[in-house]
C-alpha cells in the first residue's frame, strides 16, 4: 500500500464522523501523489502526512448568552489551530447553524494550503460557532460575541492566531469581538482582521475575496488567449464574495446574470444591479425576493438552479458542496469555459472531475478565493507597522498576489506532468512550502 493510501485509511478511521474533513483530505492527498511518491521514504519516516492531517490543537467550548427576552441561550464555540509551520494561525470565524468540528477542521485544513499559496507568512486555522446571527438584534449579537471572545481570547494573539470574518461574521461581529478582546487582554493589537477602518481595518478587505477571484479568473482567461470583455458569468451566493465578484466582473466588461441565497436565486438577463443587491443584503438584510420586486428585469426562483443558466464562466461563491455532478453536466452542455471557486470546496469531487475531463478550466477555492486571507495578512502588516495604505496600494498588492498564485499553480502542475490541472497545481504549490518548513523545524 502506498504511503498516501496508508494515511488516508488512518484519517478515515480516526475521523469517520466528519465527511467534509475527509473529503478535503482525500482531495488534497490524491492530487499530491506524484510529490509524495517521489519522496515517499523520507515523508513516511517523518510521518509528514500524519502530522499535516492532524491539527496542532483544537478547542471546543460553551458560549452562554442572554437573549432579548431574558432567556439564557447556549451555543458551542470552536477554534482549530491546524498548522503554524509558516506563520501564526490565520483563518475565519464562521457563525452558522451548520457549524460543527468536522466543518471547522475541513476549513482549517484547506486554509493551510490556501495561506501558503499567498506567499505571505501565515499558517492555517479556522473557528466559529453554531450561533445564527440571522434574525438576532444587535444587542443579542453583541451578547453572543462578547461571551464567545471571553473564552477565545485565551488562545489567540497578533503573533499566535489571528482570526477573521467568514459566513455570518461581518464588520459588526468583528467589532464586538475586538472590543471584548481589548477589554479583557488590555492589548490594542492586530488580533482580528476585517476590522472597521476607524480602528485598524484595511481598505479593500470587504471586497478582497470577490476581487481576488476575478483577478485570478482574468489571468486564467488571458493565459488561454481569452478576455473577460463580453463574457457572461453566473454566480451563486449573495454575501461579500458574490457581491464584489459580480462588481469586479462588471468592471472588467463581463456581465454577471445570477446570484442566490439560502432560499432561492435571481436571474437578471440585464446583469445583476450591484448597488441594489448591496442595499438588500448588506443594509436591509432582506431575502432576494426583495431584489426581484425592485427590479422588473429580474426573475426570482425558489430553491437552487443558477447553474442551469447558459454562461462562459461560473463562479460558485456560496458554501461547500453546492455545485453537484448534474450541475457540472449542465454547465458543460451549455458551453461553460471556466469554473473558479469563490467559496471553500463548493464543487463536489465528482463534479470537479467531470468538469476537468470535459475541458473546463477549473481553479479550486484554495487558489481562487485566497484574496480574502491575503488581504487579511496585508491588514496584519499595516497593524504591525501602525500604517494605513490607500485603496489603490492594497488593491494593487492583491492583484499581484492573485496573478502570482495563478502562475505558481500553473507551473507546479506542469512540473509534475499535469498541465491544466489547477487543483493539483494549487495543492502541490501550497504543500511544498509547508512541507519544507515542517521538515526544517524538526518533529514538532
Amino acid at each position: 500500500m502506498s504511503y498516501v493510501d496508508e494515511v488516508l485509511a488512518k484519517v478515515k478511521a480516526k475521523n469517520a464522523s466528519e465527511p467534509e474533513f475527509l473529503q478535503a483530505v482525500e482531495e488534497v492527498l490524491d492530487s499530491l501523489r506524484p510529490v509524495i511518491d517521489a519522496n515517499e521514504e523520507k515523508y513516511r519516516k517523518e510521518a509528514l502526512l500524519e502530522r499535516i492531517c492532524e491539527p496542532e490543537r483544537q478547542f471546543k467550548f460553551r458560549v452562554p448568552w442572554v437573549d432579548d427576552k431574558g432567556q439564557v441561550q447556549v451555543n458551542t464555540g470552536y477554534r482549530v489551530q491546524f498548522n503554524s509551520a509558516i506563520g501564526p494561525y490565520k483563518g475565519g470565524l464562521r457563525l452558522h447553524p451548520s457549524v460543527n468540528l468536522g466543518i471547522i477542521k475541513f476549513l482549517g485544513f484547506e486554509q493551510i494550503f490556501k495561506n501558503s499559496l499567498t506567499g505571505l507568512p501565515i499558517g492555517g486555522g479556522k473557528g466559529g460557532s453554531d450561533f445564527d446571527p440571522k434574525g438576532k438584534s444587535d444587542r443579542e449579537v453583541m451578547a453572543f460575541c462578547q461571551s464567545f471572545m471571553t473564552e477565545l481570547c485565551k488562545y489567540i494573539g497578533a503573533d499566535t492566531d489571528v482570526p477573521a470574518g467568514d459566513i455570518g461574521t461581518g464588520a459588526r461581529e468583528i467589532g464586538y469581538m475586538f472590543g471584548q478582546y481589548k477589554r479583557i487582554r488590555g492589548l490594542y493589537e492586530g488580533v482580528l482582521t476585517g476590522k472597521g477602518l476607524t480602528y485598524g481595518g484595511s481598505l479593500v478587505r470587504t471586497e478582497a475575496t470577490g476581487y481576488g477571484l476575478l483577478y485570478i479568473t482574468e489571468e486564467l482567461m488571458k493565459d488561454h488567449g481569452e478576455s473577460m470583455e463580453g463574457k457572461t458569468c453566473v454566480a451563486s451566493g449573495a454575501g461579500n464574495v458574490a457581491i464584489y465578484a459580480i462588481q469586479k466582473a462588471h468592471q472588467m466588461g463581463a456581465k454577471c446574470v445570477t446570484c442566490s441565497d439560502s432560499t432561492g436565486w435571481i436571474y437578471d438577463p440585464e446583469g445583476i444591479d450591484v448597488e441594489l443587491l448591496k442595499e438588500i443584503k448588506e443594509v436591509k438584510r432582506e431575502r432576494l425576493t426583495a431584489y426581484a420586486e425592485a427590479r422588473p428585469s429580474a426573475e426570482y426562483h425558489e430553491g437552487r438552479g443558477v447553474w442551469q443558466i447558459k454562461c462562459d464562466i461560473a463562479l460558485p461563491c456560496a458554501t461547500q458542496n453546492e455545485l453537484l455532478i448534474d450541475d457540472a453536466k449542465q454547465l458543460v452542455a451549455n458551453g461553460c469555459k471556466a469554473v473558479c471557486e469563490g467559496a471553500n470546496m463548493p464543487t463536489t469531487i465528482d463534479a470537479t472531475e467531470y468538469l476537468q475531463e470535459n475541458g473546463v478550466w477549473f481553479i479550486g477555492g484554495k487558489a481562487a478565493n485566497a484574496g480574502g486571507v491575503a488581504t487579511s495578512a496585508l491588514e496584519m502588516s499595516q497593524n504591525s507597522e501602525r500604517l494605513a495604505w490607500t485603496f489603490e496600494e492594497v488593491d494593487s498588492k492583491l492583484k499581484d498576489i492573485m496573478v502570482n498564485i495563478y502562475h505558481n499553480i500553473d507551473d507546479a502542475a506542469k512540473r509534475y506532468g499535469m498541465e491544466g490541472n489547477y487543483v493539483a497545481g494549487a495543492n502541490i504549490a501550497g504543500f511544498e512550502k509547508v512541507a519544507e518548513a515542517m521538515t526544517a523545524q524538526g518533529i514538532v
